[in-house]
């Protein structure tokens, strides 16, 4: 099969650092490529997925996410470049409305974002056009108007992610730093709970800056500390050396890309019972879905008894590449037949 896959323009596959479309967007050429088909990424110049690559713009637009002239253009030209593909597969909010104006068939849409709010009337539109993939169960039901045709998780290559035994001794904060990912609440634990905390997080953006300076920094010190933001080497070394990863989110995360890579390198979550994050942690396996702030506390000191290996295990049977390329195609099929 051509399958097409059309990434955003603002971050190079795979990406250099914080990027979690990317980092699906890549497992799945990789995948696809691996199960026999042929397989083209729209992408930015910069790219270096090892695959087939097409694009319009040279470098990411990084400093420009969500530009509409970036957008349009970049979703433009890669469905004009997709003109021999059997499936087009898009990862971006412009695309699928151009597919929908040049009455494009066999398109698929993933809706990597929240789908209520605002976005609940852009993904209505594209959902009685065209088949929409969410990636949690609770994405989809937060919007039970959106037409979904599949729920499908994202995966990881649990042979790219070492396995660590949390030799570091600490506990580590991963993600961006805005109040809803939870930096502060994980500092405040970790004091709480007398342990060292490692915090990673992507600062770029004036608002990132503020609530850290805010919120976050007159907390550091001690055996708290940032650690900037971590590449891809960076980010797996942290994760295999952590005891747990620290995910004390205030949002309904549609997948919480981050706990999964945490336990591919054999680490346990903690997290709370709020978006995605009960599809993808096993309460007592793999870590603690917590109710509040004092839960999350208690579960600190009961991450030494869980089992790391099972950790990996979880990803190797339910949140693998093979599992995520598998599902895909099963749709890919599905559309390409009902053209």
């Amino acid at each position: 099969m051509k399958v097409g896959l059309l990434a955003p323009p603002w971050i190079p596959v795979p990406p250099p650092s914080y990027g979690g479309i990317e980092v699906v967007v890549d497992c799945l050429a990789r995948g696809l490529t691996k199960a026999g088909h042929d397989v083209v990424v729209f992408t930015v110049g910069e790219s270096e997925v090892p695959v087939a690559t097409r694009f319009v713009h040279e470098h990411a637009a990084g400093d420009r996410i969500g530009a509409d002239e970036v957008g349009l253009s970049h979703a433009a030209w890669a469905y004009e470049g997709f003109a021999d593909r059997d499936v087009i597969h898009d990862h971006t909010l412009f695309g699928p409305l151009w597919a929908v104006a040049q009455g494009r068939d066999h398109v698929v849409a993933t809706c990597h974002g929240p789908i209520y709010g605002d976005l609940r009337h852009v993904y209505g539109f594209y959902g009685s056009r065209l088949p929409l993939v969410a990636i949690s169960r609770d994405q989809a039901a937060r919007a039970p108007e959106v037409h979904v045709d599949a729920v499908i998780h994202h995966g990881v290559d649990p042979e790219r992610f070492p396995s660590g035994q949390g030799d570091g001794g600490y506990l580590l904060f991963l993600g961006r730093m805005t109040p809803d990912k939870g930096a502060r609440e994980a500092a405040q634990i970790a004091r709480a709970c007398r342990r060292p905390l490692k915090i990673a997080a992507k600062m770029r953006e004036v608002t990132e800056r503020a609530y850290f300076h805010e919120q976050v920094e007159p907390l550091l010190g001690g055996d708290i500390e940032y650690v900037g933001e971590a590449d891809m080497d960076q980010k797996l070394r942290l994760l295999a050396d952590a005891q747990a990863l620290l995910n004390p989110i205030h949002w309904a995360e549609p997948f919480g890309l981050v706990m999964i890579e945490a336990l591919a390198c054999g680490t346990p979550v903690l997290t709370y019972a709020i978006g995605s994050a009960p599809e993808i942690v096993e309460h007592g396996v793999t870590g603690f879905v917590c109710a509040d702030h004092a839960e999350l506390i208690a579960a600190v000191g009961e991450v030494d008894r869980l089992r790391r290996r099972d950790c990996r295990a979880a990803v190797s049977e339910y949140f693998s590449t093979e599992r995520m390329v598998a599902d895909h195609i099963r749709l890919y099929e599905r559309v390409r037949c009902a053209g």
